[in-house]
């Protein structure tokens, strides 16, 4: 499995995943038949907005609907021949630190049929490093206090607790650990390696 950045030779892939009931957004299935419409009105457009370092996209539309500001960030798609999940990463200019409405830096999604293969360990992984060249000391992740296969992907690619809260509201409000990976640190043996299942 590799990362590729997301384009018109991939698409078709892309389109059947989000047909087939995946989203790229955890938190709001929702966000699927968005992906499809956007696909369906300006393919080309869509397949730009991926790769949107200047934040000039449209809003960013939380699960209770509501919209918040756009950060900078990019998206990578995992591939093996065939479309396997999303990986992106976003920040905030000048800082490490977060909005409030922000959960982490990396936020990543495989499809079902494709989990329980390390896919998602390996994918932060290869993505660690870009996080670095935008001059980030460290990354955060959240998952659920209950997601141990999440728990598990951070945790190979060197990720500890920084913190137990409660998402917002807005979220779902369910207890949640949030994670820091260090990057320029060197991760532990056999790290991409570990096969994992993925949420």
């Amino acid at each position: 499995m590799e990362l590729v950045h997301p384009a018109r030779q991939y698409l078709r892939s892309y389109d059947d995943a989000l047909r087939q009931g995946w989203s790229p957004d955890n938190l709001r299935p929702a966000a699927a038949l968005d992906e499809l419409a956007r696909i369906a009105e300006d393919s080309d457009k869509f397949l730009t907005g991926k790769m949107d370092r200047e934040a000039n996209g449209p809003p960013i539309v939380l699960p209770d609907g509501s919209a918040v500001p756009r950060l900078p960030g990019y998206e990578f798609w995992m591939w093996d021949g065939e479309f396997c999940g999303s990986i992106g990463l976003r920040w905030q200019p000048g800082t490490p630190a977060l909005p409030s409405y922000c959960l982490g830096h990396i936020g990543y999604s495989v499809v079902p049929w494709k989990r329980r293969r390390g896919y998602a360990t390996h994918a932060l992984a290869l993505l660690l490093p870009h996080a670095s060249a935008e001059g980030l000391p460290y990354v955060e992740l959240t998952t659920d206090a209950d997601n141990i296969a999440s728990q598990r992907v951070i945790e190979a690619n060197a990720g500890t607790v920084v913190e137990r809260f409660f998402k917002p509201a807005v979220y779902g409000g369910t207890e949640s650990l949030r994670y820091r990976i260090l990057l320029g640190r060197p991760m532990s043996t056999g790290a991409v390696s570990r096969r994992v299942d993925q949420q």
